[in-house]
């Protein structure tokens, strides 16, 4: 008998690829990637065409939203105002606000494939307040796409939700993720830059893991 089908949102992330992988456990996946910016994110694409390739899933989309470059990131005030606090507790509602156009074409494809599961990357770590946020938005996303979808056992599934960054690597190793085929630099250039914020976060993960970063190796550069 078939495994069910699930939608997976993939950026070509470490998150996507351990999100991937725990879903190709379960279901046939059908990947979904979404370039959000005009410009594009040529290392990200690659890293995504390359997980396909990896994952060979039952079928994969990527949709092209140039207009959705325009809205992300411009956070409210009140969210920069915490940010530029500390004595403010982090909001996660701007990233969940930006998350959501990704989730409702999601949902239209989850339709398309009479799909039982959507599943997310979204990682918050275990602060309680980002947490419960997270949480009360997804379960409101789940009840909408279970109602508007007409399939009442559609389920929103985030694995790495209450994760750290290093419990994401020590888990993407028990399940083989193909950390080799991420891309995590906010740079495009041929190699990783390790000075940004995305590559020095990349790599305390894997050393607070104790897991080796393939990119970090000849064998893994690209």
């Amino acid at each position: 008998m078939p495994k069910d089908v699930a939608i997976v949102l993939s950026n070509g992330s470490v998150n996507s690829a351990v999100c991937t992988a725990l879903a190709a456990q379960k279901y046939r996946v059908v990947m979904l990637y979404i370039e959000s910016d005009a410009a594009g994110r040529p290392r990200a694409r690659q890293a995504y065409e390359q997980q396909v390739a990896h994952f060979k899933p039952f079928r994969e989309h990527a949709l092209a939203m140039p207009f959705l470059g325009n809205l992300e990131g411009a956070a409210p005030m009140s969210a920069a105002v915490q940010a530029a606090d500390p004595r403010v507790a982090p909001s996660v509602t701007p990233l969940l606000v930006d998350l959501l156009p990704h989730v409702g074409v999601a949902a239209r494809f989850a339709i398309h494939y009479s799909a039982s599961a959507v599943y997310l990357g979204l990682r918050v770590g275990g602060h309680a307040d980002e947490l419960a946020q997270a949480t009360e938005f997804v379960q409101v996303w789940q009840e909408l796409l279970q109602m508007t979808c007409g399939q009442p056992d559609l389920e929103i599934q985030t694995p790495l939700l209450e994760l750290e960054a290093w419990q994401v690597v020590d888990a993407g190793s028990n399940v083989s993720a193909p950390f080799e085929r991420t891309w995590s630099c906010a740079e495009e250039g041929p190699e990783p830059c390790w000075n940004c914020r995305a590559c020095r976060a990349r790599e305390a993960a894997f050393q607070q893991a104790a897991k080796p970063d393939p990119l970090r190796s000849p064998v893994g550069r690209r």
